[in-house]
């Protein structure tokens, strides 16, 4: 099944994308030229050993009772936010996820975990957020998820008020993305409990900006946070939905078949199911490349980025937040994303889920085309596909937003 739609006028001016888009730049012939001219000084600094000392503060979420006026929340807030970039020491403690409960504003309590700078200050963001969204439909609430690794991740919720709970759905935001807030409260007003995971790298989660050392690192972290949704959440039908390299990471859970058989169904817009590389030597040179210099990120992977959305106030909104890296894509990151892909590529078959993928037929950014090639190698026997003529990658801040909701919340009402 195919939907088209009319392509308007380009925007007066392009944002590019901080995601999977410059992949194809990173690992040109050019950039690998130029990373091959940092293997000396790398293995210089491999002959002059030296260790920082990692700076730690502490990111603390203070609430006030259900009494506590608003303006004083926030002072808490600006000021947890002053402290974090500062590199204020308080007296450290690590909470294990398993003994933090979900807070919201109204709750009382105090989570308190050891960060480094650059992501507590992140973290506190994150928090602030969720502290100062006031919708009175929706009880937003956050918790850190501890990962087999030791790494914190940073989680929220999305409960609805008024409308009956009918089911829940995961989120899994793209590379180098946080947000989905406004979608979750639609959601919300469809009787769907949310759930959202920054993954490593991301949002108010641990791990250097923009890094991702593995994606079965992510892949696994959501089959875990599956499994304690799914435990606090007992007789719900639950859906996962994932976009671009979220998608990728969705799509690689439901392929193992104790995950599959727990989910009742998967929507996935712009899917990173097929990325091409610019050269037949990356794939021989990326692997490598990823291994001696994995954070490195290089300038010639910025020179032409893709436009993700033809709303000019949307790419402002986007990348003029904090919590969305916009820098150059990272070595290991594009490694981990080339590898992903051709995982999926050589197993669609294994994909037995329901499932809705919406791609747009102008995306730059990921293949639809391969997006058609998951619709018909896929074993799944609900499966439908929607190629939208016109359109650009990030498909929930393109224009016709509200109507590509209203497609994905009426698949999933028909299989509640």
């Amino acid at each position: 099944m195919a939907s088209k739609a009319a392509t308007p006028s380009s925007p007066s001016f392009i944002l590019t994308s901080g995601a999977s888009g410059r992949i194809t730049a990173l690992f040109s012939v050019q950039a690998l030229k130029s990373l091959l001219m940092l293997i000396n000084a790398f293995f210089l600094l491999l002959l002059a050993p030296f260790r920082g000392r990692r700076r730690m503060v502490v990111v603390a979420a203070a609430r006030g009772s259900s009494s506590s006026s608003s303006g004083d929340q926030k002072s808490k807030d600006d000021r947890l936010l002053q402290e974090t970039s500062s590199g204020v020491h308080r007296t450290k403690l690590r909470v294990p996820a398993t003994i933090v409960p979900w807070k919201s504003a109204g709750g009382g309590g105090r989570v308190t975990a050891v960060v480094d700078p650059e992501v507590g200050g992140r973290r506190a963001i994150a928090i602030k957020r969720v502290l100062q969204d006031d919708d009175t439909n929706t009880v937003r609430e956050f918790s850190l998820f501890v990962t087999a690794r030791g790494d914190n991740l940073f989680t929220q919720s999305w409960t609805p008020v008024s409308a009956k709970i009918r089911g829940l759905v995961v989120l899994m935001h793209g590379l180098n993305e946080h947000r989905y807030n406004d979608f979750a409260k639609e959601l919300n007003a469809n009787g769907f409990k949310v759930y959202g995971m920054d993954w490593i790298g991301h949002g108010g989660s641990d791990g250097l900006h923009g890094y991702v050392h593995s994606l079965d690192y992510a892949v696994d972290d959501l089959k875990s946070f599956l499994d304690k949704i799914l435990t606090e959440n007992p007789g719900f039908p639950c859906f996962c939905f994932g976009h671009s390299t979220g998608a990728a990471i969705v799509l690689k859970a439901m392929m193992d078949p104790k995950v599959e058989a727990r989910v009742s169904g998967v929507v996935s817009t712009s899917p990173a199911v097929g990325i091409q590389p610019s050269h037949p030597l990356v794939v021989i040179l990326a692997p490598v490349m990823s291994f001696l210099l994995p954070t490195f990120q290089l300038n010639s992977a910025n020179k032409k980025g893709m436009p993700v959305s033809r709303d000019p106030d949307a790419l402002v909104a986007k990348y003029s937040d904090p919590l969305v890296y916009t820098g150059s894509v990272r070595v290991r990151t594009g490694y981990e994303i080339l590898r992903i892909t051709a995982y999926l590529q050589q197993n669609l078959k294994r994909l037995r889920v329901p499932f809705l993928v919406l791609h747009g037929a102008a995306d730059t950014v990921t293949d639809p085309d391969a997006s058609q090639k998951l619709y018909e190698e896929a074993s799944s026997a609900d499966k439908t596909i929607k190629l939208l003529e016109g359109f650009l990658h990030d498909l929930l801040i393109e224009p016709e937003r509200e109507e590509i909701m209203k497609d994905i919340i009426d698949w999933f009402n028909c299989r509640v």
